[in-house]
């Protein structure tokens, strides 16, 4: 049993669900766990992991800019600042163990748990990971991935394939299509084509459905859900007229009803967002940003499009042919039905649950507490 553990990371949704999922977990076998956060200050997880019943700290780390900036010559100062407050949390709470699951505060928090002698979890979710997991695998004590053949990447007998952490409820799709049509005012007779692209919204996805909304007004027998992000919602309100077969939404309140409806999902390829979409098993359309480090999203989709699980779009010709990427796609169902077999074949439904399992094995095992 796990009574004492530390959790970093965050910057994301797709760091910090997984992260609240672990935590969930931990608090449902032992409700007197003491649970603390480690993320990065004025990162959406210091809102996020309190709004879940967690208490979190931060540290004034960022990341490396692209382009000359001003902080890029801070980053060093605040790198020995975080690795410096990383140490004092980590030795006031005497955690038995230090999980981190990717984001700028993970970088200094693992470090610094190694460097006192605490054994350290690394919840890699991509299939490409970052230059800060690389360096950390060296002293965790194991590595959880989400994709086979890491063994490219980090040690062979430290990894345990075991799916990313999701939301169990945004997966739980049984007998809720008729209650998705209803929730969201579709029309049950039409083909739903579901448009994600995360709660802040993605432009490419978006610029797509503005440049097609005069063709998808022609294709009476499809419908859109399309969720265009916060940052989004309020000038495409004011600057767009939008055809009957079009619902827009700033966010999707029911994750599990849109699923839930949907014919075939159009999507950015993060880890979290993928491992939903396999066990979901619709067929799918993955575009993806090309705005991240290491490209990762590429490799993410390249893992199921090589399995004949996913169809890629690239961002740079998405908004010219997204469109008529769905509309061929409708006319073969074949294809669907293959792509939605070979997707769900993918899925790891039990990530959390595995996770934990291994957690409490290197808590209650010595011989499993450190990395080589």
């Amino acid at each position: 049993m796990i009574n004492k553990v530390i959790i970093s990371g965050g910057g994301t949704g797709g760091h910090i669900f997984p992260a609240i999922a672990i935590a969930n977990e931990i608090r449902k076998r032992n409700p007197s766990a003491a649970i603390l956060f480690i993320g990065a200050l004025g990162k959406m997880e210091m809102e996020k992991v309190p709004q879940a019943g967690y208490d979190i700290e931060g540290l004034k780390i960022v990341g490396l800019k692209r382009s000359l900036a001003l902080s890029n010559f801070l980053l060093p100062f605040k790198l020995l600042g975080s690795l410096w407050k990383a140490r004092k949390l980590i030795k006031a709470f005497q955690p038995e163990l230090v999980i981190g699951v990717g984001g700028y505060a993970s970088g200094p928090t693992l470090k610094m748990a190694a460097w006192l002698n605490i054994p350290t979890v690394i919840q890699e979710q991509n299939s490409f990971p970052g230059k800060t997991n690389l360096l950390l695998a060296k002293k965790a004590a194991l590595i959880c991935t989400a994709y086979p053949t890491m063994e490219t990447f980090f040690p062979k007998d430290k990894i345990l394939l075991t799916g990313n952490p999701i939301r169990t409820e945004t997966v739980n799709l049984v007998d809720k299509k008729e209650e998705g049509i209803q929730f969201y005012g579709l029309e049950k007779h039409k083909k739903t084509i579901l448009i994600v692209g995360g709660s802040l919204g993605a432009r490419t996805l978006n610029e797509a459905v503005r440049f097609s909304l005069e063709e998808i007004n022609s294709h009476k027998e499809v419908q859109l859900l399309w969720q265009c992000g916060n940052l989004y919602f309020q000038v495409l309100e004011e600057e767009l007229t939008l055809p009957n077969n079009v619902k827009m939404l700033r966010f999707i309140e029911r994750m599990d009803l849109a699923y839930a409806v949907a014919d075939i999902i159009v999507s950015r390829a993060g880890a979290t967002s993928i491992s939903e979409l396999s066990i979901v098993g619709k067929p799918t359309i993955l575009i993806p940003s090309p705005n991240v480090s290491e490209d990762h999203q590429t490799k993410n989709a390249m893992v199921l499009v090589n399995r004949s699980a996913a169809i890629l779009v690239k961002d740079g010709v998405a908004k010219e042919s997204l469109f008529h990427q769905i509309v061929d796609l409708l006319h073969q169902p074949d294809v669907m039905i293959q792509l939605s077999a070979n997707i769900k074949q993918m899925g790891l439904p039990n990530a959390t649950v595995e996770i934990v399992n291994a957690c409490q094995e290197i808590v209650s095992n010595p011989n499993k507490r450190h990395g080589n």
